[in-house]
């Protein structure tokens, strides 16, 4: 890859976004405001809910706490930006502003790919070893595994912007996204950039779709060996399966989607980056909670308590 002699300018990148319509992007950001209030609630519930419910102090709700506060996370790098854009007459960020949410957002999202793969373990595991099932994935090894997937995210993060940084870019400085990512920014360098996509296919497209293939074929076995072998809790255990299918499909699609094919433009582009990074860390929740009854009964008790607090609260106020 050839760099050509080009003093870097460009100080601020402009967003596109989604419409110029000033009365859409006003429904946009009621829509969007909306779903991430619904992000926040869930995510936070289920976190609060791990952590003060006895009954939820296993590997698997350690883990989905875990990915909930990812979750969190990951949507807060890019919405609040994007919510503010929407009542903004410029859509903007600084070239360093820029850089950092590249780093923010493929940290949190790193660290996604591995929990969800973590919690894939955990359950072959408890299918495959339901005796040592404990002492296999016990506080310290869930607590490693955890701070594993902080130290990937981080590692595949550092790489994509050491990838970036080195590029000039001099000129252009409108991007067709509502956020900056990898692919879209690269595109603004006064330079080739053919090496540079390769490398980010093979950073992220070609490693998402490996690590999709063997989550989805380790979810088959393990759905295999549930119904062949499991007699007692065969419901829960198929439920939760199905809820890690659903979770890991929505969110390794659209992600090799976007990294997988990066040298042509497509029009789902957007829809695909807006399901990545705005819906799933809304839904994600969601299935959990709707999947697992266990999940589900532990938040309709935490929500009782929390109501049974409040109007006892303002019954000593009232008398």
């Amino acid at each position: 890859m050839e760099l050509e002699n080009c003093t870097p300018t460009v100080k601020n990148i402009f967003f596109v976004g989604f419409t110029e319509s000033a009365m859409l992007q006003y429904v946009l950001f009621a829509t969007f405001l909306i779903i991430y209030t619904m992000t926040w609630l869930g995510n936070v519930t289920i976190i609060t809910t791990v952590i003060i419910d006895q009954e939820l102090h296993k590997p698997m709700y350690f883990f989905l706490g875990n990915l909930a506060l990812i979750d969190l996370s990951e949507s807060s790098v890019t919405l609040p930006k994007m919510l503010w854009d929407f009542l903004s007459e410029y859509k903007s960020i600084s070239f360093g502003g820029c850089i950092a949410q590249i780093f923010f957002f493929h940290f949190t999202g790193g660290a996604v790919v591995v929990i969800l793969t973590v919690m894939t373990l955990d359950r072959y595991v408890a299918v495959h070893k339901p005796l040592q099932y404990l002492n296999i994935m016990n506080y310290n090894v869930c607590l490693g595994l955890v701070a594993g997937a902080w130290i990937g995210g981080f590692v595949h993060s550092i790489v994509q912007v050491a990838l970036i940084i080195q590029l000039p870019f001099c000129g252009p400085n409108l991007l067709d996204n509502f956020y900056c990512d990898f692919p879209q920014v690269i595109k603004l360098a006064c330079t080739d950039i053919y090496m540079v996509e390769l490398l980010m296919v093979s950073n992220s497209g070609l490693l998402m779709i490996l690590i999709f293939i063997v989550l989805i074929v380790s979810h088959v076995v393990i759905l295999v060996k549930i119904r062949a072998h499991i007699t007692q809790g065969k419901h829960k255990a198929f439920s939760t399966c199905g809820a890690q299918v659903a979770v890991v499909s929505i969110h390794f699609v659209p992600c090799i989607f976007i990294y997988a094919w990066p040298f042509k433009k497509f029009v789902a582009d957007k829809a695909m980056s807006s399901l990545y990074t705005i819906i799933t860390p809304m839904l994600n929740p969601i299935i959990y909670t709707l999947r697992n009854t266990e999940m589900k009964n532990a938040i309709k008790k935490f929500l009782n308590n929390v109501f049974l607090r409040m109007r006892n609260s303002q019954l000593s106020f009232l008398s």
